[in-house]
């Protein structure tokens, strides 16, 4: 289901990069948004873990709420975590705590967190039983784990000029080259299951672009990122596009940026689980 064995999960390539197009796309993440299937189930002192938890902007709201509590962040990647302390300090966020690290040998002891959680990381990690495994060694028996994963099957723009869907196939081709899973959002129940937790709960929500400056925001974004050298130039080794093509999508995102019934949505499913 998941394509584990893709590739080594000690060396997968993130889609995604660190560009400041995706920044820009990482800062307008926040707990109430991202995460609201999951706060109803925080109280203030339990000890949160974040998965993958980038610059922190969703670690910050789910600090806030587990105050006195403590809220663990860990990413890979060195300049995620440097902004993550320093959105921290800027917010007062003294029980945030954030270190690099891999997800699929975490530096943590057995049964050390009550609630651990992840938004759009097992959809990028070749290996999700691996990361699964150790979350559930992790976490205290009865602790929750809560992630949100993108469904690209169900993620669209409208009016579907020229190509845009085959642009849409094209960046799921991506991920999917890169040993992720892009549907992964619609699986979760199923592997949460795989993976011995019980009591879970699986539900959907959209990302959504519609006002002028959503819909501005969206076609920045597209062409910083998804039109970048970077990404066309791993798209087109992978022979998933030719640039051609991605000349084309260019001057159809234009085009859509401007119809005035311009909509575009990534589709999220989440879920909850228990470790026994």
């Amino acid at each position: 289901m998941n394509g584990n064995e893709t590739l080594s999960a000690s060396t997968p390539t993130y889609t995604m990069g660190y560009s400041d197009e995706f920044q820009k796309m990482l800062d307008r993440r926040n707990a109430e948004t991202n995460a609201a299937h999951l706060l109803p189930h925080l109280t203030s002192g339990l000890r949160v873990l974040d998965l993958g938890c980038g610059p922190g902007t969703i670690s910050m709201g789910l600090a806030k709420t587990v105050e006195p509590g403590e809220l663990h962040g860990i990413d890979i990647e060195e300049s995620q975590i440097e902004m993550a302390r320093a959105a921290a300090l800027a917010g007062g966020h003294s029980n945030a705590v954030f270190q690099t690290g891999d997800v699929t040998d975490l530096p943590y002891g057995d049964d050390s967190f009550d609630v651990a959680h992840c938004h759009a990381l097992l959809m990028h990690v070749p290996d999700t039983r691996a990361v699964l495994a150790e979350v559930k060694r992790v976490l205290k028996p009865g602790g929750l784990i809560s992630a949100r994963e993108m469904i690209g099957a169900s993620s669209f723009s409208e009016p579907a000029l020229g190509g845009l869907g085959d642009a849409w196939a094209t960046f799921q081709n991506l991920l999917e080259a890169n040993g992720a899973h892009p549907q992964m959002g619609k699986e979760l129940k199923g592997v949460f299951l795989e993976a011995g937790f019980s009591d879970i709960h699986a539900s959907g929500s959209f990302e959504t672009y519609s006002t002028v400056e959503d819909v501005t925001f969206f076609h920045t974004f597209a062409g910083g990122w998804f039109f970048s050298p970077d990404t066309v130039e791993a798209a087109t080794k992978h022979g998933l596009a030719t640039r051609e093509q991605f000349e084309d999508w260019r001057r159809t995102m234009d085009e859509w940026k401007d119809a005035p019934g311009a909509f575009s949505a990534v589709a999220w499913g989440e879920a909850t689980g228990r470790k026994p």
